[in-house]
């Protein structure tokens, strides 16, 4: 009976392990799990609409304070969390194991992050941001005044709540649908490193704003000035992890949210600010809900056969297709551009060939193996801003002709054959005059 019931068991088990990997295999790239690491939980109400909107979306946020004991990014070496929020810009020290290299290792792993600094952010914030090509003002007490471009309110001479329009161009970023009303800002700006060209402005500042201590008086020039101070900026590393980085905490406050604002020097009223549309939006591309691309199904093989080669040979006509789709946040839909590109490679690109498309995913071309054998590779190297970049390389060997498989007679080398007859004729006639002659 015992071994019956062994039996009975294993062949349970057997028969629903393909059901068990279906319900735990992800079907869609978005993160769905993240950490809110908090300074004090009384954000999590004051900043509701946003948090709100994260969990409307599918996510399931854990409220944590920063210096909680118990924060662990991972544990026996799996990571229990797809994206982390920083809303936490005083905390000196994070709890538990987290600190600033599990952040980064978090990020290398391919995870998202968002991260809020504010005036007299502490260094952990400013060295993480620093770490993702963000510099914060050097003084801590510092804030972005704009006395042209500032909110007007209740408060006479209150400059450092700005209100800015300098939106990034770019529609995978921000949606498609316009951010007609300012965004309201009230917090530190930073600069972006040179040295970083992974890192993006997405919410800029006015040529005629300044960082400095809005309550002391100038007694040198600021360090950040312009359109050079970006107020929100975001990264996409090359393993596709994304990354944003605010200069303001009271940017995402429901206050913000739902405060009218009126540009100095405007005429415009709006009964409401940007700042929801805004940080939706961007957080949408943060957490990959946009602008995220997959290829399948990468094929090649000879013209006028389907089934790939284990080697080419020179001078062979080849086809090439891959497909790619794109996440519209709901399911994944073709792509269609026309710019992108494969390219036959060894040491360097042979042929370089952009893809024809039939606008249902499906990218092919066609051409001549170059006369040149060796170890070749497939490569599609595409990079466009606010995508996901799509590497794939698919290595193959081409080869000479063999001894059998070259042409009997080659047209251009009928000179030397005629030659060699007529060296032989001349030597015939040549004897035959020699022996015979008396």
């Amino acid at each position: 009976m015992a071994s019956l019931s062994i039996i009975f068991l294993t062949f349970i088990s057997i028969s629903l392990l393909p059901v068990l990997c279906l319900s735990f295999s992800p079907e869609n790239p978005t993160d769905r799990r993240v950490l809110v690491l908090l300074d004090d939980l009384d954000l999590k109400s004051s900043h509701s609409i946003f948090f709100k909107s994260l969990q409307a979306r599918g996510f399931e946020l854990d409220f944590k304070l920063a210096d909680d004991p118990k924060i662990t990014l991972q544990r026996y070496g799996q990571y229990l969390y797809d994206g982390l929020i920083l809303f936490s810009p005083m905390t000196e020290r994070f709890g538990g194991s987290l600190d600033l290299e599990a952040v980064l290792d978090f990020v290398d792993a391919g995870h998202d992050l968002i991260v809020s600094g504010d005036t007299n952010a502490s260094d952990l914030i400013r060295t993480i941001a620093a770490e993702c090509g963000v510099d914060f003002d050097e003084d801590p007490s510092a804030m972005v005044i704009d006395h042209t471009s500032y909110a007007v309110s209740d408060i006479e001479g209150d400059h450092a709540l700005i209100a800015s329009d300098g939106f990034i161009q770019s529609d995978i970023i921000l949606g498609s649908t316009k951010i007609e009303a300012p965004v309201l800002f009230k917090g530190i700006g930073h600069s972006l490193n040179p040295a970083n060209s992974l890192v993006l402005k997405v919410l800029s500042a006015s040529p005629s704003a300044y960082s400095a201590n809005p309550n002391s008086k100038l007694a040198n020039p600021p360090s950040l000035t312009g359109s050079a101070i970006s107020l929100v900026s975001v990264v996409q590393a090359r393993n596709n992890a994304r990354i944003m980085i605010s200069g303001s905490i009271d940017m995402f406050s429901n206050q913000l949210f739902k405060s009218a604002v009126q540009k100095a020097g405007a005429s415009n009223k709006y009964r409401k600010s940007g700042n929801e549309q805004f940080v939706t939006e961007l957080s949408k591309w943060v957490f990959h809900e946009r602008g995220h691309l997959k290829a399948v199904t990468v094929r090649h093989h000879k013209v006028g056969e389907t089934d790939e080669p284990a080697m080419y040979r020179i001078n062979d006509d080849l086809e090439y297709s891959v497909e790619i789709y794109e996440w519209s946040g709901t399911s994944w839909e073709p792509y269609v551009a026309n710019d992108v590109q494969v390219q036959f490679y060894m040491m360097s690109p042979y042929v370089l060939k952009t893809l024809s498309t039939n606008k249902k995913g499906l990218y092919y071309t066609s051409f001549k193996v170059p006369d040149v054998y060796g170890v070749f590779q497939f490569k599609v190297e595409y990079q466009r801003l606010g995508y996901t970049s799509l590497s794939l390389a698919k290595q193959i060997p081409i080869r000479p002709f063999r001894h059998n498989e070259y042409d009997r007679f080659i047209k251009t080398a009928f000179p030397y054959y005629g030659a060699s007859f007529s060296t032989m004729a001349g030597f015939f006639i040549f004897s035959i005059v020699y022996l015979f002659n008396k």
